[in-house]
């Protein structure tokens, strides 16, 4: 269905009701001890930035709710992952 078709195109058929509260936190000080930052590769929304001091900055804004990232994740604690209250989050419009 999407064969051809860019990532940036795929983004603009879904959109994000953001709530208040983060549905993921990230605990940059478990992170700095991680020796592979799987989430960076591993999130297809591309959310995960490494830092200069070993951590990890998250922006849960456009997250796809998947939980790719904390299956992968190895380090017990890293990453807390719920799903976003009540209406809010991810909604798809098409496809």
């Amino acid at each position: 269905m999407y064969r051809g078709i860019s990532f940036e195109d795929r983004m603009d058929t879904v959109d994000f009701d953001v709530g208040e509260r983060a549905h993921i936190t990230v605990d940059t000080d478990i992170c700095r001890s991680c020796t592979t930052k799987a989430c960076v590769a591993a999130c297809p929304a591309k959310l995960f930035v490494p830092t200069g001091d070993g951590g990890i900055l998250f922006n849960y804004e456009q997250c796809f709710e998947c939980g790719t990232c904390y299956q992968i994740c190895n380090n017990a604690g890293a990453i807390s992952w719920t799903y976003p209250d009540g209406g809010h989050g991810v909604v798809f419009r098409k496809g």
